[in-house]
């Protein structure tokens, strides 16, 4: 089959919808998503965009071709897929969503059975190649289907394992993404008082883009929480598994420090244990694991990567400065309920306004944030910063990472965009606006 093989990503599948990614193309990895799979049924699952549930259909057919029974799970947000593969025992699954991307594109998310991430060095290229090369095994079998329900069983697990929840006002923005219906599932179901913006899936995206990582998509939700007096807010992204929060005073808190507050939480259940974070992680990650005597380990960003670290050391919780958490009992996948919900916990525990809660997480370290330029050749600009700051210890474990005595930057190329991204971090403010200045008129040229 003819198609664009750079839709094949580090960890998932993405492409334009009617050129890159077709249903004929769906289909095609369906038959190879079932051909790479232990025996056993296959959840399938799809989010609010346009064209997502033809999308969805196209990969049952795949599936069923080949002779898989699939369970269809419906519209859901992207966690629910690997709950139902967990919880069912399945031999894996397929999520049709381009998270956060313009409503233009699409995309696959695939896990494999026990929730192992399938990503480009976990099974993933092999799906491609068998796609492009039409190999595909005889199947003499139809594969049947079976549609589940499974909203209010993940959201009962979800409050399982946030712990116990105080009444706090709480305004929710899903960003007309697929956390909306869980949204309202939870204020039937929980004692959170919650007031909800955009909570109806429409993969046109009327009101903001579906992307918390980007601050002013933030704005309407800051508004809602400052003009409402709520004690805390949360934004979605399109398919629900990642979560950004907004304190009382609007101040955004970053994926580092809600990852920070939840290690804390973590190593008092578990003392002693290994927590991961990416490369990007602000160092007040690694600094709270280790200070409560917990073992910190740096990871690759990404989600197929982490997972699989997750299970080598068998951490119990990890943290993406994009806002993916991950928890050991929720099949070591990332939610950003189920990270919000312990945020919801924690905060609840004391009568403190959450600024207050984030005081000890925020005011150590001074970060860029991560800016985005765009490049004609990544791998040389790498290089050129490898050059430039050899005086400065490296790694390459993720792009590339350069530590100072009091500064630290990361550079990698995107995995998703044609992008490269930078994050500055020092303990001096003026220390990351000189250096952020300095590396980005290297980057940009």
């Amino acid at each position: 089959m003819k198609f664009a093989t750079d839709i094949f990503k580090a960890y998932d599948i993405r492409g334009k919808v009617g050129t890159e990614l077709t249903p004929e193309v769906v289909e095609a990895v369906g038959r190879a998503l079932a051909d790479y799979l232990p025996k056993g049924v296959v959840a399938v699952g799809h989010d609010m965009r346009n064209d997502s549930s033809q999308l969805a259909a196209a990969m049952i057919a795949g599936l069923t071709k080949q002779g898989r029974e699939v369970m269809d799970i419906g519209q859901v947000a992207s966690d629910m897929i690997y709950y139902a593969v967990g919880k069912y025992d399945l031999a894996g699954g397929a999520m049709i969503t381009a998270s956060h991307n313009p409503g233009e594109y699409n995309g696959i998310k695939l896990t494999g059975q026990g929730v192992a991430p399938i990503g480009i060095e976990s099974g993933l290229a092999q799906i491609r190649d068998n796609v492009a090369g039409d190999t595909f095994k005889p199947s003499s079998e139809q594969g049947g289907v079976t549609s589940k329900d499974i909203m209010d069983e993940w959201v009962q697990h979800t409050l399982e394992l946030a712990g116990e929840l105080k009444p706090l006002k709480v305004g929710a923005d899903a960003g007309n993404g697929m956390a909306g219906p869980v949204i309202e599932r939870l204020v039937a179901e929980s004692p959170l008082e919650i007031e909800g913006l955009y909570l109806d899936p429409d993969g046109n995206f009327p009101n903001h883009p579906a992307n918390p990582l980007v601050e002013e998509n933030l704005a309407d939700l800051q508004k809602l929480v400052q003009g409402k007096g709520l004690q805390i807010g949360v934004a979605f992204d399109g398919d629900g598994d990642r979560a950004f929060l907004v304190d009382e005073k609007g101040e955004v808190v970053t994926g580092s420090v809600l990852g920070a507050l939840i290690a804390r939480e973590m190593l008092e259940l578990h003392p002693g244990a290994t927590i991961l974070y990416n490369a990007i992680c602000s160092h007040i990650v690694p600094d709270t694991i280790s200070a409560l005597g917990g073992t910190a380990i740096k990871t690759k960003v990404g989600h197929s990567f982490i997972k699989a670290k997750m299970k080598e050391t068998g951490a119990v919780f990890a943290a993406e400065h994009s806002g993916h958490f991950y928890f050991a009992d929720n099949y070591r996948a990332d939610s950003g309920l189920v990270a919000a919900l312990k945020a919801f916990h924690i905060l609840g525990q004391k009568d403190l306004p959450a600024s207050e809660q984030f005081t000890p997480f925020r005011r150590r370290y001074t970060q860029s944030g991560e800016i985005n330029s765009e490049v004609a050749d990544a791998q040389k600009v790498l290089e050129a910063l490898k050059a430039k700051y050899l005086d400065g210890q490296q790694d390459e474990l993720d792009g590339l990472t350069v530590e100072y005595k009091d500064w630290w930057f990361n550079v990698r190329a995107s995995n998703t965009e044609p992008v490269i991204r930078l994050n500055v971090e020092s303990e001096d403010a003026s220390v990351v606006k000189q250096k952020t200045e300095e590396l980005l008129k290297l980057i940009r040229g």
